[in-house]
């Protein structure tokens, strides 16, 4: 017997009266794995050392650097794998199971790494949108910006996913500077406490950044405090037992639950036997059925096909159902392995009978299963099962395990109308190959899913499946599936942050931002900044180049190089009988290039390269006989962390001899950070 240890406060800590605690028992085997207590633990502590310590530790970093330790976690991590594959054989994962669970955790942190050194700045402040005028004269404007919570991210994870549920959570708290304390699900805790450890391990997370209690939060949430936030993973009833506790409520702290949904997966009309369609509905609904035993919050428990096609669908499924080995994972010819725990298994008994009381068994039994390489009574097996009905138990009850419910319908308003019963779903999925259907069910089911899957022969190759969560979309959904979003990119970083409106002048905002407002100073020096590297580069450093006239020769060479001979550039009678000219006009991109040609320093220097354009707009036509001048500003600079060249935004501005906007658009340029520079012989 084994005491998991919790990680608090720096330190593994072994809980107190450890013969006390919880025995957690090998789904397969029904052999005592450890037990799991956290008494002794002082909860209060761990917080505050997490505010204390870990906090300011990740606070100190800009979003990059965080990336950077993301992303050579992931890859440390990536040579655990084997270890935790044979781990998770104990919780009844198969060798495919456990990929899906541990590689689609390393996944979601090499995911977010990438996404914040493309998206979020090389700081430790993110702002958002553009900045808002709030004054005629431009001397007073508004910004959105967005900061750490001076919290800990508490997040409770359920039993099903002990690597990806708790990575999932981690990845996004970190990269936005929240220290994390997760507390793993009572029977599979043993995998989660061990992933813990290796990433301890590994010597890259800033102390008291990673905490782990394994055991009974206690009153735990009696200590959280406006700053901190909780994300949870379990059951509805859980969810709003912790929603209603009085810290909770009195600091409005954010609170993200995922819980119970009857996710459902609907087959168009069009889809009959034959069809390609119809084939991958069949094999989806089968390996959302069998994969994790069906113990995934994202598995199909409805499965909606029209009611012609009812007998078709029980066959085609059955048929694969029978093909179906199920038994000891270790051993290679399994293909569905145990429930996590023999309360489970009877949990999943209990919610059978109950959808059973207005359906009908078409596949399984949940009393009998044939296993390969294992006891089935001393381990938590059970069969597939698949049921057919039109009761209102199948929009209420959800058997967590390999059960799914076969719901015949009448056309696309009856679907829709059967589906939003479930009272809000994780993931839902259509599968038709007729746009017309798929788009009256998606915008239909749409208020009540936080993902929906439209599958069809030309997307499944490359399609991920009904139920798999992706860290660049937002896994959540409203009512009963919790209400909350998880993952989501961007989206859920800035979750962890505060966001604040900022009102100033240009002058101040430019400086608490670190990004170049119009308005601000400017500062035009003698020396070009395209000859500066990001070590004398400033916010603010400028350039005014011009004027250049553009003559009726300039349009007509530009249009006969280019080949673009649009009318309003070439024919003075058609343009002027335009509404939005008074005659000729030259090219946008003309525009660009002569700006380009007014600011660009031409000697070899720190800017390496032009990678693009941003937020281009044309304000004012320029006729023949118009003067053009250009002012190139440094707006925003971004070093990168594993580069010897950074980004720099300017913001460009092009007038013409009145003074009036002609264009206006970002340069974004490539950097080097010091000039000449160093190079290694």
């Amino acid at each position: 017997m084994t005491a998991l240890r919790s990680y608090v406060s720096g330190t593994w800590t072994s809980p107190a009266g450890a013969d006390e605690g919880r025995p957690v028992l090998d789904a397969v085997t029904g052999e005592e794995v450890a037990r799991v207590s956290s008494s002794g633990i002082d909860l209060s502590q761990a917080l505050d050392y997490g505010r204390q310590i870990g906090g300011p530790a990740l606070r100190e970093l800009t979003f990059h650097q965080r990336a950077a330790l993301l992303k050579e976690l992931a890859l440390k991590l990536r040579d655990k794998r084997p270890e935790l594959y044979e781990l998770s054989a104990r919780t009844g994962a198969t060798v495919n199971d456990a990929r899906f669970d541990v590689d689609g955790g390393i996944g979601v942190l090499l995911s977010y790494a990438s996404k914040a050194k493309r998206e979020l700045p090389n700081d430790t402040v993110y702002v958002e949108g553009q900045p808002e005028p709030l004054g005629k004269g431009g001397t007073f404007i508004g910004q959105h910006i967005l900061t750490p919570l001076h919290g800990v991210a508490v997040q409770i994870n359920a039993f099903n996913f002990p690597v990806w549920g708790p990575l999932e959570k981690f990845a996004p708290a970190f990269i936005a500077g929240v220290p994390s304390l997760i507390k793993p699900a009572t029977q599979t805790a043993y995998l989660t406490a061990r992933l813990v450890e290796l990433m301890i391990e590994t010597g890259l997370l800033p102390q008291g950044s990673l905490q782990l209690i394994c055991g009974s939060v206690g009153n735990l949430f009696d200590y959280l405090t406006e700053q901190d936030l909780v994300s949870f993973t379990g059951s509805a009833a859980t969810a709003q037992q912790l929603r209603t506790n009085s810290s909770v409520a009195r600091n409005s702290v954010r609170f993200n639950a995922e819980a119970d949904s009857l996710n459902c997966s609907v087959l168009g009309p069009d889809a009959a036997p034959g069809t390609p369609e119809f084939d991958l509905y069949v094999k989806q609904l089968v390996t959302e059925m069998t994969v994790k035993a069906g113990q995934k919050c994202t598995a199909i428990r409805r499965a909606f096909v029209p009611a012609a096609l009812v007998r078709d669908v029980t066959e085609a499924v059955g048929s694969r159902l029978s093909h179906i080995t199920v038994g000891n994972p270790r051993d290679e010819n399994v293909q569905m392995g145990a429930l996590a725990s023999l309360e489970q298994r009877e949990e999943v008994r209990r919610s059978v009978k109950a959808l059973l009381t207005n359906g009908r068994l078409v596949f399984g039994d949940p009393d009998h299963v044939s296993t390969v390489a294992a006891d089935p009574e001393r381990g938590a097996f059970i069969s597939p099962l698949l049921i057919e009905s039109d009761g209102p138990e199948s929009h209420e009850v959800e058997a967590f395990g390999p059960v799914s419910t076969i719901i015949g319908y009448q056309d696309a308003n009856n679907v829709i109308d059967l589906a939003t019963r479930g009272r809000g779903s994780l993931a839902g999925s259509v599968v038709t190959a007729d746009p017309d259907f798929a788009r009256a069910v998606v915008l239909g089911l749409a208020p009540w899913h936080g993902r929906i899957l439209v599958l069809d022969s030309d997307d499944a190759r490359e399609s991920t499946g009904h139920g798999s969560p992706l860290p660049m979309l937002v896994h959540g959904g409203p009512g009963r599936a919790g209400g909350g979003e998880e993952l989501g990119g961007t989206r859920g970083v800035l979750h962890h942050m505060q966001r604040t409106a900022i009102q100033a002048s240009p002058r101040i905002l430019s400086e608490i931002t670190g990004r170049w407002n119009q308005g601000a100073p400017r500062r035009a020096e003698d020396v070009h900044p395209f000859r500066k590297s990001l070590a004398d580069l400033r916010i603010g450093d400028t350039v005014t180049a011009g004027p250049r006239r553009v003559t009726t020769q300039d349009i007509e060479h530009f249009a006969e190089f280019t080949g673009d001979t649009f009318y309003a550039h070439m024919d003075e009678e058609a343009a002027r009988a335009n509404p939005f000219f008074d005659g000729r006009v030259a090219h946008g991109y003309l525009i660009v290039s002569f700006a380009a040609g007014l600011f660009v320093h031409p000697d070899p220097g720190p800017v390496l390269a032009n990678y693009g354009l941003e937020n281009l707009r044309f304000l004012t036509p320029v006729y023949p006989g118009d003067e053009l001048t250009v002012t190139l500003t440094c707006k925003q600079i971004t070093p990168r962390e594993d580069a010897e060249h950074g980004e720099v935004r300017w913001d460009t501005a092009v007038t013409n001899q009145d003074g009036k906007p002609v264009a206006s658009y970002d340069v974004l340029t490539l950097v080097a950070k010091t000039w000449p520079q160093e190079t290694t012989p």
